[in-house]
């Protein structure tokens, strides 16, 4: 729409008479134009401050989830135990999860439904294991992916390492295949997760004959903090895979395929494009991957019923230079960088995304469409039901196929179009 040419009208306020006195209707006009102007400011402080705390909610790590499960009662009857969760829409999907209580301390596996009753707003699980804590007292927790605390409650066997990065070493779980392996797995958790997120992609990694590295990094609670003590969004956590790729050339891979989930997609993404060793990378295989911030950012303004303006002012605060001051970022995030839906053709590794439809996190549309733009490069698959990164949860079997069909395809010998097959004359 072309801009206006009309000449504004401006309300004049009546001016005072000759001998100074202001008429009563004057002094009205004066008076509603002055508190006018006062709860104009309000308003606009008040969005200000709103629009402020949305920004810095989504940068600033979170030390603790939010117990959002409640559990209403534990059931044992000699080795079996099951409990009595509160239906919300993560407790009645069925498949294998994690559940953390007291604070993060307490750590339960979850297994399948035994009984649902919409009307009572109750669903009986099984417990399947408890690696920490007191399920007996436990009351209320927060519902997980990451349903094995560590490599060896899975059954695998991994050896701790530490990974330059800046700030000092960051930990991480090597995972070596048989024969060593040279295409290592580069395995990157999501915003609020840990490096125990990715445990659920080793197996298949290892029937791949992958070298598996689950990394941690910046601000995660186990690498060393960024200065700024703030999210990049995957602007600056890039790097830090970087650092793990390094660690991996230097240790026996000769290439690379990088797992991320949520963010850990976004950092991923960050990596394949900016990365000294990208042309190393063979593959991204992508679990829900932020591929717009700002779709995901509008998404949850909507969510927490933020008006959008209010939304896109938290937005600009976080890409400008001067909004830094505000934020507490050592650097504007560049939200435009990391639009993939509109840099779709510059995606130039192959990229496998697995996107649920119902995920209530990252809205799963720009994973579609970036396919749409890009199929040369990128397959999306889709899963239902499974929420936000919980598609191999909800579907282990499929999840698996899926990576281990597209991996295999992309991991194949590579010809050498200067060569001439051996049965060729």
């Amino acid at each position: 729409m072309a801009p206006s040419t009309r000449t504004p009208t401006l309300t004049a306020i009546p001016s005072a008479p000759a001998d100074g006195r202001m008429s009563l209707r004057a002094k009205w006009t004066l008076g509603g134009a002055i508190g006018g102007g006062a709860l104009a400011g309000l308003l606009a402080t008040g969005s200000s401050a709103l629009a402020l705390y949305f920004a810095r909610r989504v940068i600033t790590p979170v030390k603790q989830r939010a117990a959002d499960q409640e559990v209403l009662a534990v059931l044992r009857d000699g080795d079996v135990m099951q409990a009595i969760f509160a239906a919300t829409p993560e407790t009645t999907v069925e498949g294998v999860y994690g559940f953390f209580f007291d604070g993060g301390k307490g750590h339960a596996r979850i297994g399948r439904i035994v009984s649902y009753s919409p009307a009572d707003g109750t669903v009986l699980r099984e417990v399947e294991a408890v690696y920490a804590g007191d399920f007996d007292a436990a009351r209320r927790g927060w519902w997980s992916g990451a349903h094995y605390p560590d490599p060896a409650a899975a059954g695998i066997g991994a050896e701790d390492v530490l990974i330059d990065v800046d700030g000092g070493q960051a930990p991480a779980w090597l995972v070596r295949a048989e024969g060593g392996g040279r295409i290592w797995a580069i395995m990157v958790h999501g915003r609020g997760a840990t490096r125990q997120e990715a445990l659920r992609a080793v197996p298949p990694a290892l029937e791949l004959g992958l070298t598996s590295l689950l990394i941690s990094y910046r601000n995660d609670g186990l690498a060393p903090s960024a200065d700024d003590g703030r999210y990049g969004l995957g602007s600056t956590e890039w790097r830090d895979v970087d650092a793990a790729i390094g660690y991996a050339l230097a240790n026996g891979a000769q290439e690379l395929v990088l797992f991320g989930w949520s963010m850990g997609g976004a950092i991923c993404l960050q990596t394949a494009d900016l990365s000294r060793h990208r042309h190393l990378i063979r593959a991204l295989v992508l679990d829900a991957p932020v591929i717009n911030w700002v779709n995901v950012l509008a998404h949850h303004a909507q969510l927490n019923r933020i008006p959008s303006l209010v939304g896109r002012y938290g937005q600009l605060m976080l890409g400008h230079p001067l909004g830094r001051r505000l934020t507490g970022l050592s650097a504007p995030v560049d939200l435009k960088a990391m639009d993939w839906v509109a840099r779709a053709v510059e995606v130039r590794t192959p990229t496998l995304v697995i996107h649920s439809i119902d995920d209530e996190y990252v809205p799963y549309e720009p994973s579609a469409i970036l396919a749409e733009r890009n199929p040369d490069m990128v397959t999306f698959e889709a899963f239902s039901r499974a929420r936000h990164t919980k598609e191999w949860n909800a579907d282990p079997e499929r999840w698996e196929s899926v990576v281990k069909a597209w991996l295999r395809t992309q991991l194949a010998p590579r010809t050498n179009p200067g060569q001439r097959r051996a049965e060729e004359p």
